[in-house]
C-alpha cells in the first residue's frame, strides 16, 4: 500500500468538506441550534528558521538560508472551520504556502543531476500548502475552564519544488501530493473573564516503509504546534495572538519516480510564524 496518490486529490479534499457538512447539518434541528460553527482566520509573517533539501543521492544538500534566499520574512495566511458537538471537536484547516526567492550562487548546485553552475541566478520556488480534517474529543467535565481534546488529523499535501536559472535554461521540479495523518491536542483555558489562552499540536514521526509495506527505508516527521492568548469582546469574537512552530520533512528512496531524479528526497524544515488570529463563531 502506498500512502502517496495523484488522481484522487481533489475527491479527498471534497470528502473532508463533505465530512464537514455531514457533521454540522445531519442533526435535528434542536442540536442544530446548539452546534457553534466558527470561522477562523489567521495573519502574520513567516521566518525560516532553518531549512534544507536535497534531490538525488549524488545532489547538493541545500540550506534555503545560506543559498535560497530564505533569509527574509514572508506573509503567512491559514483559514479554517472548526465546530463542536457536545464533546466532538471538528476542524477543516486550508494552509496556503509559497515561498519565492532568487539568489546569486557561490557554489555549483547539483539538483537531480542537473549542475546549476556559481554565480548562475536561480529563482527558488518552495509551495506547500496544505488542507487538513482533524477531529478530537473533548475528555473534560462541560462548563469547566477547561477544555482538552484528543484525536487525529488526516492532511494532504500538495507540494511543488522548483529551481530555474533566470535564463530559463535551467530547470528541475519535484511536485508531490500525499496523505499525512498524525495525532492532536487541543488545550483551552479561560483565565478570567473574557481571557483565554490555547494551544493546538498536530504531529507524527513514522518510519513510512514501515506503515506502507515497503523495503525502502523512508521516513518522515510532522510537527505544527501553536500557543495563543486572546481576547473575547462577546460571545462571537476573539482575537488571538498567535506563535506558532511549522516543522517535519522527509527523508529517503520512493520507488514513484521518473528520471532524470533518481528517488532520493531528504527535505527538512523549521519555520516560526507569529501573528493574529480571529474566530468568528457564526451560529
Amino acid at each position: 500500500m502506498k500512502v502517496t496518490l495523484y488522481e484522487s486529490k481533489f475527491n479527498l479534499t471534497a470528502l473532508c468538506l463533505l465530512v464537514l457538512i455531514f457533521c454540522a447539518f445531519s442533526f435535528s434541528e434542536d442540536n442544530v441550534k446548539s452546534l457553534p460553527v466558527t470561522l477562523n482566520a489567521e495573519f502574520g509573517f513567516l521566518s525560516v528558521l532553518d531549512h534544507k533539501v536535497q534531490f538525488g543521492r549524488k545532489g547538493t544538500y541545500l540550506d534555503y538560508n545560506e543559498t535560497g534566499g530564505q533569509d527574509i520574512l514572508f506573509p503567512f495566511s491559514r483559514f479554517s472551520i472548526s465546530s463542536q458537538f457536545n464533546r466532538h471537536l471538528f476542524w477543516l484547516i486550508y494552509q496556503p504556502l509559497l515561498l519565492e526567492t532568487s539568489d546569486l550562487l557561490d557554489r555549483d548546485l547539483i539538483i537531480d543531476s542537473l549542475i546549476f553552475p556559481e554565480n548562475t541566478p536561480v529563482k527558488f520556488t518552495y509551495g506547500f500548502p496544505f488542507y487538513r480534517f482533524s477531529y478530537a474529543y473533548d475528555i473534560t467535565p462541560p462548563d469547566g475552564e477547561w477544555e482538552i481534546g484528543l484525536g487525529a488529523s488526516l492532511q494532504i499535501r500538495n507540494a511543488t519544488i522548483t529551481f530555474q536559472s533566470a535564463d530559463g535554461t535551467l530547470y528541475r521540479t519535484n511536485r508531490n501530493t500525499g496523505l499525512v495523518p498524525a495525532l492532536k491536542a487541543y488545550v483551552s483555558y479561560k483565565m478570567a473573564v473574557n481571557f483565554i489562552v490555547e494551544t493546538e499540536i498536530d504531529g507524527i514521526y513514522a518510519p513510512v516503509s514501515y506503515l506502507n509495506g515497503d523495503d525502502n527505508d523512508v521516513k518522515g516527521a510532522l510537527l505544527d504546534a501553536s500557543i495563543r492568548a486572546g481576547y473575547t469582546p462577546n460571545d462571537r469574537y476573539t482575537l488571538f495572538l498567535n506563535l506558532r512552530y511549522i516543522g517535519g520533512g522527509a527523508e529517503g528512496q520512493s520507488d514513484n519516480y521518473e528520471p532524470p531524479s533518481d528517488g532520493y528526497v531528504k527535505n527538512w524544515l523549521h519555520f516560526l510564524t507569529v501573528g493574529v488570529r480571529l474566530e468568528w463563531k457564526i451560529f
